[in-house]
């Protein structure tokens, strides 16, 4: 038996794709916008949201407008707490670590306040 020549194993890297050909960097693979979440928030089709609701002051005015918005909306697939709940927790996500403390703080106290707001 013979033993493989290098030009053989540079042969067997060659076969396999390149960088280029599987998609690239992951930059360049990114063909939707950096912002997608932004779009989510504003165009979603389970809620229509009001401008600006996850920037109020208290918890309980961000979880009285997502009450608002679920009960009217007629494209949710759920209930209107699961969906309210579900929009919040999906911007605390993705807002990640761009959210200071503070902020999230509020947030997750307006989750107690939606439980609140439908009687949970």
């Amino acid at each position: 038996m013979r033993k493989p020549k290098h030009s053989d194993r540079r042969h067997r890297r060659r076969a396999h794709k390149s960088r280029a050909q599987r998609g690239g960097t992951e930059k360049a693979r990114r063909a939707t916008p950096a912002r997608w979440s932004r779009d989510v928030t504003r165009s979603s089709n389970a809620l229509d949201l009001e401008s600006k609701v996850f920037t109020k002051g208290k918890p309980a005015d961000i979880a009285r407008s997502l009450k608002r918005s679920a009960e009217a909306s007629t494209r949710r697939k759920g209930a209107p707490f699961q969906s309210a709940m579900s929009m919040l927790t999906f911007y605390i996500n993705r807002a990640g670590k761009n959210l200071s403390a503070t902020r999230l703080g509020l947030l997750n106290r307006t989750k107690d306040a939606l439980r609140k707001a439908f009687g949970r």
